[in-house]
């Protein structure tokens, strides 16, 4: 993924009104971000920690979401798998976040939501392959399958939103 600047990723959202875009609260390590190993930028809101947000590259510059993250759950401790990163050995949680549509619908209080690993590492998950005792798997597309993948689902994701 391209580095972006804050100014960049304001200007991306596409579900975000001016006030929540003016608003947003970059991580306190953003400046020390891997931008190599990212596919997509996503994080919490520390200020406001019901809010988050994803931003994803694309060919036409960066799309952003602001995503509405839950705020407790029902307590039950149950394993879901994350709809992005598809990693069935992550131990971290997974989220139901949920994003207002684009346009019209998004102020009609229409809204999408996918699950989504809490920590937003999928990129991580991804990149690792575990070791094979099957010398024919070839590990670099293994890793390359899943991150397009990752990719794909993240772009699907953005479509349902766009509407």
């Amino acid at each position: 993924m391209q580095e972006l600047t804050p100014d960049q990723i304001r200007q991306s959202f596409v579900n975000a009104s001016r006030s929540e875009v003016k608003a947003v609260t970059f991580p306190t390590d953003f400046d020390a971000v891997d931008w190599e190993n990212l596919d997509y930028l996503g994080w919490r809101d520390a200020k406001m920690p019901q809010r988050s947000y994803l931003i994803y590259p694309t060919e036409n510059g960066p799309l952003g979401l602001l995503l509405r993250a839950p705020d407790g759950g029902s307590g039950k401790q149950r394993k879901v798998l994350c709809d992005l990163c598809r990693d069935v050995r992550c131990e971290t949680e997974v989220y139901l976040y949920v994003a207002k549509r684009s346009g019209p619908a998004g102020r009609n209080g229409n809204t999408v939501g996918t699950l989504i690993c809490a920590n937003f590492r999928c990129s991580g998950n991804v990149r690792f392959v575990p070791p094979s005792k099957a010398p024919h798997l070839d590990a670099e597309a293994i890793r390359s399958r899943q991150i397009g993948g990752l990719k794909q689902r993240i772009e699907l994701f953005f479509a349902r939103v766009k509407g």
